[in-house]
């Protein structure tokens, strides 16, 4: 299954979860796309659930589904809990990192901005939007003088999450530490999808 390339306000609508973390594409029409969107009261059945759950997983992070499952299955190699080792590899990535640390303004951005070069892990050049980042990783511009669409993002970038250290100035961010459950997407429910993978294999 190739990547999600639509609109991210209706696929966010129709899965009723902010891909953009920030509620906007929900704040008008909290409610599906189309004709019938708000007709749509079927409660889903408990598979219906779990897809929906990494579905919404999925999509925020903007993975294809052989992507997706490959993390998954890394996940369950860890001595972590399933659920908490599959985001920390998530956010692990450096395409995510870049958005964290407000280089781009969306996960796609920062993966355009990776795929294209302008990215240095510990001063080298990394062209792998998948590429996993340890803590202790220092991320940083290839250029000396940033893209424009670099330096708007920086400018009106929210506070950063607690794990990834920035300073603006210098354009440099730091992988500083593995998150905690509780810094992430509160709305995932991860049980529902080990679920949802553990009836697949």
């Amino acid at each position: 299954m190739s990547r999600y390339t639509g609109s991210t306000w209706s696929k966010s609508r129709h899965l009723n979860f902010s891909l953009l973390e920030t509620g906007e594409e929900l704040k008008k029409r909290p409610y599906g796309p189309g004709q019938h969107g708000q007709d749509r009261k079927r409660k889903p059945s408990e598979y219906g659930t779990q897809l929906l759950e990494k579905q919404k997983l999925r999509y925020l992070y903007g993975l294809n589904e052989r992507q997706f499952r490959k993390m998954f299955m890394l996940a369950k190699k860890e001595k972590t809990v399933t659920g908490l080792a599959f985001f920390r590899i998530l956010e692990s990535r450096l395409d995510n990192l870049v958005y964290r640390i407000g280089f781009a303004r969306t996960r796609p951005a920062a993966r355009q901005l990776v795929n294209h070069g302008h990215i240095l892990v510990n001063g080298k050049k990394v062209d792998i939007a998948s590429y996993l980042c340890k803590v202790g990783d220092v991320i940083t511009l290839k250029e000396e003088t940033p893209l424009k669409v670099v330096l708007e993002s920086l400018e009106t970038a929210p506070a950063t999450v607690p794990y990834v250290e920035v300073d603006k100035e210098k354009r440099i961010g730091k992988f500083i530490r593995l998150p905690e459950r509780n810094e992430l997407a509160k709305e995932i429910n991860e049980s529902a999808i080990i679920e949802y993978y553990n009836r697949k294999l």
